[in-house]
């Protein structure tokens, strides 16, 4: 990396543009930056870091106060870095986020940070030729192209001021933290991590296989109840418990196969008594039913008279429900005339005649009411015209207040619209800025979105690919094989030729004592052929798949390069945000025509609203005119109205009530006709009724009525009668039958001697076979159990003992256990580096202190076992002894701070394999020195800028502006710093 120009605007306290032009500082390899306390040295330090990684080294990079506070605000901080990075010449552009004053109006805006990378000599073929303008694209372009993060860089590359001393005299802590960032030894903490877990995982892998042995155990001692003794060994144990089952199972099935014959002869003798017993039974069964039958032959006879009379009723019957029916009409006629007579307010036995005449008298008083409708109908006419002449009137007045408070408001309105134009103008100017961020917001996030797709096609081509290698791998196993078996059929294929008495075509011999035999599948050249070219395709196709999977790989790392640590979620979360935005100030500024003819419309709206106000008054006058003359109308028709309502509140309402009155007494009228009819066919039904229970053979309807029985009854009567006959039928049946013959009814059988001496066998016997299946399943359990613990006492005894040696391997990863030195692995690869560090600083420390010094690395353990690897002391030559770094004194420090960044510079250029670092900057610290160990200290610059480097220092030292030619000088002022070139 070597730095060409540097332009600085408002950066700082560079209020107006500086530019340092490196070439002409850098032509001698070494410059000089001098001035003032405060003038801005170091600003310039910062501005190159900030153009490269968008940050400023130590502690100022916290403030994030990059911009000047006296400059103009039109005026835009801008930092400008032109450099060479591995042959390609660029340019940087950066821009920091500062508060600026708003364009119009009060108060401040935020105006963003902004970023830039422009390619001088022709951008690169992956990137394009444009260049960059995205921030965190020109980010992860720089730190690829320098091979290094900001940390890195500031540590090796820019050395602050005030911290060359840091490193030197941290503790073991903070030097690990230090080391582990700019070494990238994060991975090795991972693999610490995962040798702790991995032991984790099959620490409670095993304990779950020992689990299982002790449940196996105890799941054996349970299921044969034998306890376990701990002086007897459990393979043995288990051995005894398995004999055990199986003499216990041959023993019950003996016993069993003795039980069960017993069993059989009880039960066959059991049946012989049963078949007696059943016949004997059913001859009694048979005397006992003809007996019962005999004895209720009354009950039977009586059933028989009550069925037929019930069917000679049925007639009757329906005679008499004709009469409940024509009972039920006139119930309900007489309660129609009761409920009409009581409707009109008249007494039921009114005679007919009367009713109808007042019915009449109604309909005429109804009829002399008809002439005053129309009044009444043209006075509601009249009222809700007054109504609405009223309401017109009162809403006219409504209408002329608010005509004037418009008419007074108008002038703060017209103000009010001139506001909003403005604000539409200025939306219109902002559209734009916001419209490109958009954009570019929008390409993030389809980067973000494509990213999944490219993380899977990534899978799948790696996928692929390694298919291809085992299908490649196959293939040269296959090719391999046959030519194994063609050389080993040759000797037989040459064997075939041979010949007595002949000479051998290998070795020439006329014997042949032991010719090789055929081999059993002959393998041709074809086939070796036929292999190779298998084996040539799948070469091809593996290095098609390698080549797929590679770029697939490119693929997902350039998105994931233009993505940077932004994520989908965040970046549609701030595209839907600028949108919104946009949207917002799309609105205002299409509403500017609108707006301005608004404000035209409401300039010229002035004589609109005083010829509305005089038309409204013209109105109101003549509304209160045609208001007051309905309103006496009114009053003189009522007096009329009045007296045809009489106590109604209209004459319709009237008129409705008289012929409502006279249909009630006409309906009262059809009720009376109704009831007499009902009456007359009441007396009907019921002669018919006594004529039909004569003529069924009863004495009286009441004695007809008085036979009904249900269908459930009839049915149930005749059942019964038809069982009755069923059952004396079947006795008699079975006392004829041959199986019967000759059984005495008074036999006696001793069934329960013979069932209680079954029941006794039967139940021996089931004990036994119950006793048998549990021993038979005691003894599957334990040979199923024991084969179980068997293996899994094989597979916990490999188990046991890779545990053991995981164990002891993640103790000694972690710095435990065998580790002597308490190191773990990360530890230990720091030390590495921190000793590759300290002989690259002796070589220069040695030099700048005149043989005196030297670095010295210790691995050994901290005090109280701590862990160690990480100790840096300084030999003093002159006493031949080690001291801690602490006790150098201030210039001794200084010269072994800087030979340490040096040092330590040049490690971890070579770790990280970046790019070639020409320039060298470095901050304050030679006020320490005396003038001999400042030219101890200047040669060794000399040697830096003799192998090509440029070395910038930062010294406000009058020496220094003596001995070194070149200087750039940093004026500081009220106006704000400028530079001067000095040779």
């Amino acid at each position: 990396m070597r730095l060409h120009s540097l332009e600085v605007t408002a950066f700082g306290p560079y209020r107006d543009r500086q530019v340092v032009d490196f070439d002409r500082l850098g032509a001698d390899g070494l410059f000089l930056l001098h001035g003032d306390t405060g003038a801005g040295k170091t600003t310039l330090l910062d501005a190159v870091a900030f153009a490269l990684y968008g940050s400023v080294p130590g502690a100022r990079g916290q403030v994030k106060r990059l911009r000047c506070d006296t400059a103009a605000p039109d005026v835009p901080t801008t930092v400008v870095l032109e450099l060479t990075i591995q042959g390609q010449r660029l340019r940087l552009e950066r821009s920091p986020e500062y508060e600026r004053p708003k364009k119009r109006g009060e108060g401040f805006t935020t105006q963003p940070a902004k970023a830039s990378l422009t390619w001088v000599d022709g951008a690169p073929t992956e990137h394009p030729p444009e260049g960059l303008t995205r921030i965190d694209e020109v980010g992860r372009t720089v730190q690829r192209l320098l091979g290094m993060t900001v940390d890195q860089f500031f540590q090796v590359v820019m050395l602050p001021q005030g911290e060359f001393a840091r490193f030197l005299r941290a503790d073991t802590a903070e030097r690990e933290q230090l080391l582990e960032k700019l070494f990238g030894t994060q991975r090795f903490g991972e693999v610490e991590r995962w040798f702790v877990e991995r032991r984790r995982e099959r620490g409670r892998e095993v304990e779950a296989q020992s689990q299982h042995v002790r449940e196996l155990l105890a799941r054996v001692s349970q299921v044969s109840g034998a306890a376990r003794e701990s002086d007897v060994d459990d393979q043995s144990w288990l051995e005894d418990v398995e004999k055990n089952a199986l003499r216990d199972l041959e023993a019950a099935r003996a016993e069993q196969s003795r039980l069960r014959r017993e069993r059989e002869a009880a039960d066959a003798a059991l049946a012989e008594r049963r078949e007696l017993a059943d016949k004997v039974r059913r001859v009694r069964d048979a005397h006992a039913t003809l007996a019962e039958i005999a004895e209720r032959q009354a009950e039977h006879d009586a059933w028989r008279a009550e069925r037929d009379a019930a069917h000679r009723a049925v007639p009757v019957l329906a005679a008499n429900r004709a009469v409940l029916r024509a009972e039920q009409e006139c119930e309900r006629t007489s309660a129609e005339v009761a409920a009409a007579a009581q409707r009109c307010g008249l007494d039921a036995a009114t005679p007919v005649a009367e009713l109808r005449s007042l019915a009449g008298a109604e309909r005429e008083a109804a009829g002399a009411l008809a002439h005053l409708v129309p009044e009444a109908q043209q006075q509601e006419t009249d009222q809700r015209r007054v109504a609405e002449l009223a309401e017109r009137i009162a809403r006219d007045e409504q209408r002329e207040a608010e005509l004037r408070q418009q008419q007074e408001a108008l002038p703060e309105r017209i103000t009010a619209a001139r506001q909003q134009v403005d604000d539409a103008k200025h939306a219109e100017a902002r559209l734009e800025g916001v419209q490109a961020r958009e954009a570019e917001v929008a390409a993030l996030l389809d980067t973000a979105r494509a990213l999944p797709a490219a993380q899977q096609a990534l899978t799948t081509a790696t996928a692929e690919a390694q298919r291809a290698v085992d299908a490649h791998q196959r293939a040269r196993d296959v090719l391999q094989d046959l030519r194994a078996r063609r050389l080993a059929g040759m000797a037989a294929e040459l064997a075939t030729r041979l010949q007595t008495g002949e000479p051998c075509p290998v070795c020439g011999s006329a014997e042949h004592p032991a010719p090789a035999e055929a081999v059993e599948e002959l393998v041709r050249a074809e086939d070796e052929e036929e292999a190779q070219r298998a084996e040539q395709r799948a070469h091809a196709v593996r290095e098609e798949a390698a080549v797929a999977a590679q770029r697939a790989q490119q693929e997902v790392d350039g998105l994931r390069e233009r993505l940077g640590d932004r994520t989908e979620d965040g970046l549609a979360a701030e595209l839907a945000e600028l949108r919104a935005e946009r949207e917002a100030l799309r609105s205002a500024a299409e509403q500017l025509p609108q707006r301005t003819a608004q404000l035209a419309e409401l300039e010229a709206s002035t004589e609109r609203l005083a010829d509305q106000l005089t038309r409204l008054r013209t109105d109101l006058a003549a509304a209160r005119s045609e208001h007051a003359a309905l309103v006496s109308a009114v009053q003189e028709r009522e007096a009329r109205l009045r007296e045809g309502r009489g106590e109604f509140p209209s004459i319709e309402e009237r008129r409705a009530h008289l012929l409502d009155t006279a249909a009630r007494i006409e309906e009262l009228v059809a009720a009376r006709t109704a009831r007499d009819d009902a009456e007359r066919r009441l007396a009907e039904h019921r002669e018919a009724l006594t004529e039909a229970a004569t003529t069924a053979g009863f004495d009286s309807p009441a004695a007809a009525l008085a036979a009904e029985r249900s269908e459930e009854r009839i049915a149930e009567l005749t059942e019964a009668l038809a069982e009755v006959e069923e059952r004396a039928a079947g006795a008699r049946a079975a006392l004829a039958g041959p199986e019967l013959a000759g059984i005495d009814p008074s036999t006696e059988v001793g069934l329960e001697q013979a069932t209680e001496a079954a029941t006794v066998a039967r139940e021996a016997a089931e004990r036994a076979t119950a006793l048998a299946h549990r021993a038979e399943q005691r003894q599957r359990d334990i040979a199923e159990l024991g084969e179980r613990l068997r293996q899994a006492w094989a597979e916990l005894g490999p188990a046991l003992a890779e545990h053991a040696e995981l164990e002891a391997l993640a103790d000694v990863v972690n710095g435990r256990g065998q580790n002597a030195r308490r190191m773990s692995l990360r530890s230990y690869v720091l030390a590495a580096r921190l000793e590759e560090v300290a002989v690259a600083a002796t070589r220069r420390l040695q030099r700048m202190s005149g043989g005196r010094y030297s670095f010295v690395h210790s691995d050994a353990a901290g005090a109280r076992g701590t862990r160690g690897g990480l100790g840096l002391d300084v030999l003093d030559d002159y006493s031949g002894k080690v001291r801690p770094a602490k006790t150098l004194s201030g210039g001794e420090s200084f010269l072994a701070s800087l030979s340490l960044a040096l040092g330590l510079a040049d490690v971890v250029a070579g770790e990280t394999g970046g790019a070639l670092l020409d320039t060298l900057f470095i901050d304050e610290g030679f006020g320490t020195l005396d003038a001999d160990t400042l030219d101890l200290v200047m040669d060794t610059l000399d040697e830096l800028r003799a192998g090509g480097r440029v070395v910038g220092l930062v010294s406000h030292v009058e020496e220094m502006r003596q001995r070194i030619g070149v200087r750039l000088r940093v004026r500081k002022s009220r106006d704000g710093s400028t530079l001067e070139l000095q040779t």
